[in-house]
């Protein structure tokens, strides 16, 4: 056969099959579970990526069910205010920043995607084993699940692998890789229905790894009782982790006791956590960025390409760029060997400094800054600590690397 065949309905895998299909190539994708459902918890989508899902046309659907996050507001964790920018379009970007569940994301993205492509294009129950290819074509191997015993050969002209960081097809072409490595830090991610708070469409960051880091941001808007559905992550740096699982539950009384005194006047930090709907815990892992992801005609794209760090909020972004990459560079390269090359060369790079960045300086850099200069202390004023010409550096110059500064999208 001629398609495409994409490996993994996540975010990436999706996102590319819209994106092939809007630009006349067949594609279909392959999932490993057999049936697609809406799990996981928030989500951010930096102006970058809505850019390349407005251009799919998906933007009013992720408009009626998304927070357009307004500012970013960083604290310490005794509540004093550090920093303060807008964000998506109050900064003056074209396109929005979306805050939303990650499952309303998915569905999203399933739903355009059957309904314009067609339900069979997408096989559910299908769990890569691995690839093989020769001058023609590629061969992918399935079998019926994980653990599968059934194994199902599929042919096509280019194997694309979107399944994540336990890929498979990643294994295969570097099975000495190893696990992935753990940055010292450790999450418990969760969403609460609470009453607005701040602008109700603030992304929070405050304290700092060693004693006790929150993110906290909505990603619904407020329903009839008023309430939002806000999504948390509290980050400690923890010697010891579990392998990473997306929907392993974790227990409050692990990491409460961080937060015991986190009473703001915006925010009753423990109240607010212990009145989650849901919590899961998940190490902070990546991967070193790759030598290379394409050989021949297959090809690794978002978290199998380049796993990073949740520090940026820009994992999704970043497998999002990809697509838009990889769609061009098959639309222009007739041989795919070529064309999966060329979109090697745009992206490698780039991305190996967005993972390497997210270990040492993303966003909230600023958090650690003013807790190594005021040695974790109350200040009297955030200027005796740190200039604002200091903030906005660390903050404007993640988004150059990360692709989405004001002049990097209008360029």
């Amino acid at each position: 056969m001629d398609e495409i065949i994409i490996v993994g309905a996540g975010i990436g895998g999706l996102t590319l099959g819209l994106a092939l299909h809007q630009a006349g190539i067949a594609c279909r994708i392959y999932e490993s579970v057999p049936d697609v459902k809406a799990i996981g918890v928030g989500i951010n989508l930096l102006p970058h990526a809505t850019k390349e899902l407005a251009a799919l046309g998906l933007e009013d659907a992720l408009a009626r069910v998304a927070v357009k996050t307004r500012d970013a507001t960083f604290f310490n964790r005794f509540g004093q205010l550090i920093y303060q920018e807008p964000l998506g379009r109050a900064a003056g970007y074209d396109h929005p920043q979306f805050s939303t569940h990650r499952g309303d994301l998915q569905m999203i993205l399933l739903d355009a995607f059957r309904s314009r492509a067609g339900a069979d294009r997408i096989v559910t129950n299908s769990h890569c084993v691995g690839v093989a290819q020769d001058e023609a074509g590629v061969t992918a191997t399935f079998s019926d699940g994980p653990g599968g015993k059934n194994r199902l050969a599929v042919r096509g002209r280019v194997a694309i692998s979107c399944d994540g960081i336990n890929s498979a097809v990643r294994k295969q072409f570097f099975p000495d890789e190893g696990e992935p490595r753990y940055s010292g830090v450790n999450m418990w991610r969760g969403v609460t229905r609470w009453k607005p708070m701040l602008s109700g469409a603030s992304m929070v960051r405050a304290g700092w790894l060693s004693h006790g880091k929150m993110v906290i941001y909505p990603i619904r808007d407020a329903d009839t009782d008023g309430l939002q559905l806000i999504n948390w992550v509290a980050e400690i740096e923890t010697p010891n982790y579990r392998k990473r699982d997306w929907n392993r539950a974790g227990s409050i009384e692990d990491f409460i006791g961080a937060f015991a005194d986190w009473h703001f006047d915006w925010l009753d930090v423990p109240a607010f956590v212990r009145a989650a709907d849901l919590v899961l815990e998940f190490p902070m892992v990546d991967q070193d960025p790759l030598p290379r992801w394409s050989f021949g005609r297959v090809t690794l794209l978002g978290d199998a390409a380049h796993p990073m760090v949740p520090r940026g909020s820009n994992g999704a972004g970043q497998a999002i760029l990809d697509v838009r990459a990889l769609t061009t560079a098959l639309r222009e390269h007739a041989d795919p060997v070529a064309a999966l090359a060329a979109y090697e060369a745009q992206r490698l790079e780039a991305t190996a400094r967005v993972v390497l960045t997210n270990r040492t300086n993303p966003p909230d850099a600023i958090l650690r800054e003013v807790y190594e200069r005021t040695r974790d202390r109350p200040f009297a004023a955030i200027g005796d600590v740190i200039s604002h010409e200091e903030l906005v550096a660390l903050s404007e110059g993640y988004k150059r690397i990360a692709g989405y500064s004001k002049d990097a999208l209008r360029g």
